[in-house]
């Protein structure tokens, strides 16, 4: 009689998971789950005599030239562009959690139905986002452009190593629920269906950072040394490439703004709206996650005092100019 050989997993698993904190993240999930059009949009429009982006995430307060409806307007293109970035991401971060939903096909049932959950939520945000650019673009003026698109910025990103790629996504889910917590969910100035959206984004998002941590911390027991610096390198890439698309989106904006208003502005005024976009960008979109308490204690748990100083080395220029 033939000895029967055992079939053996094709991936190593020397990282072992923590099953209970993926039921954790499904119980939640459960819970919290929630309706674009019952919950959120109920049947509602923008309201352009409220702002969108509260101050502290805008910047428009700086503009003291401003007049307070050129703030609210200005606050309103940023607030579209908002949304819109977040669509933006969670078309490659959809699909980085749906590739890696299948390595856990035949392994730990909870880990695998917590990443479908997360995918699932993800195609439900970006409908979401879609739907709101819709309702804002129908009553602002043309001439507005989101210049990302979202299949290229995801070729782009999906491109990049596993780790720098769940590096990425952790650091943006962190800071978007902590730019609801600490602004658009306090000021009380805000649209109500603006925050809305952002709370019950939140909502589900505070899994997901959850998740992209356990995600982040599996593939990081699998790398060599080596791979590891390797994904840094992609990680310092991907940083790059943010703020290439954030000085892009805030050129366009800028200008798009300077045309809706109706008095002319001096050589000065146009550059100081120009860098104040800018730096609002830059400060929503990379620096904000950069200093995020969270993002940072994992990230130096995860790589070397060599490796950080050439993350903050990459920082720095954005940082100062911000």
């Amino acid at each position: 009689m033939h000895n029967v050989v055992p079939l053996q997993s094709s991936r190593p698993q020397p990282f072992q998971l923590d099953s209970r904190r993926y039921a954790k993240c499904i119980e939640i999930s459960r819970r919290v789950r929630w309706d674009i059009d019952r919950d959120v949009i109920r049947g509602r429009a923008f309201d352009f005599s409220q702002k969108f982006l509260p101050e502290a995430l805008s910047k428009v307060a700086e503009l003291e030239f401003l007049t307070e409806g050129e703030k609210r307007v200005l606050s309103h293109v940023q607030g579209r562009t908002y949304a819109n970035m977040f669509g933006l991401v969670e078309r490659f971060i959809g699909s980085k959690i749906l590739e890696l939903s299948h390595e856990h096909s035949l392994g730990d049932q909870n880990a695998l139905e917590a990443l479908v959950r997360f995918t699932d939520e993800e195609l439900k945000h970006q409908e979401l986002f879609r739907r709101i650019e819709r309702l804002i673009g129908d009553h602002m003026p043309d001439g507005y452009e989101f210049v990302g698109k979202p299949n290229d910025v995801a070729w782009l990103v999906l491109g990049k190593s596993t780790w720098a790629v769940l590096a990425l996504t952790c650091m943006i889910e962190l800071f978007s629920q902590e730019h609801y917590r600490a602004s658009i969910g306090t000021d009380t100035d805000v649209s109500p269906l603006f925050n809305d959206v952002f709370l019950f984004h939140w909502k589900e998002e505070s899994q997901h950072a959850i998740l992209d941590e356990l995600e982040w911390r599996r593939e990081n027991a699998e790398l060599t040394p080596r791979q590891r610096d390797e994904a840094v390198n992609d990680v310092i890439a991907l940083v790059g490439a943010v703020d290439a698309l954030v000085q892009r989106q805030a050129a366009t904006d800028a200008a798009y703004f300077l045309r809706l208003c109706t008095r002319p502005f001096s050589s000065e005024q146009v550059a100081r709206v120009e860098s104040t976009v800018l730096r609002a960008y830059r400060w929503q979109y990379i620096l904000s996650g950069a200093e995020n308490a969270r993002f940072s204690e994992v990230l130096t748990e995860l790589i070397t005092a060599e490796q950080a100083g050439r993350i903050a080395a990459a920082l720095t220029p954005i940082a100062a100019a911000h």
